[in-house]
């Protein structure tokens, strides 16, 4: 997975309006987070929030159980990821989205 492209996904994820057609889940927020961290840091490298920082520790969780993953396999997961949500979200900027990240080698 080339870096550009990745860098693209990182844009297209970033843009989308909380109240837009094209909704990622909270599993799915995790997700992106989680991969982008490991793709662009490598392993955890903080330490884990306090016990009521509930969003803090999940998201901390999601990227800890990706210890050991290359950063080329998160970005490859991240971009994959993003385009079967683009799919199902089945609408003209996902698919205008699609379009632009198959432009990218």
């Amino acid at each position: 997975m080339s870096e550009a492209k990745f860098n693209k996904a990182a844009e297209i994820i970033q843009s989308l309006p909380k109240d837009g057609p094209i909704k990622p889940t909270q599993d799915d927020q995790l997700y992106f987070y989680s991969h982008f961290k490991q793709a662009t840091i490598g392993d955890v490298n903080t330490p884990r929030p306090g016990l009521l920082d509930f969003v803090g520790k999940a998201k901390w969780d999601a990227w800890k159980k990706l210890e050991g993953v290359s950063k080329e396999e998160a970005r490859k997961e991240y971009v994959n990821k993003l385009v079967e949500v683009l799919k199902t979200a089945d609408d003209a900027d996902a698919k205008k989205f699609l379009e632009e990240l198959e432009a990218i080698a």
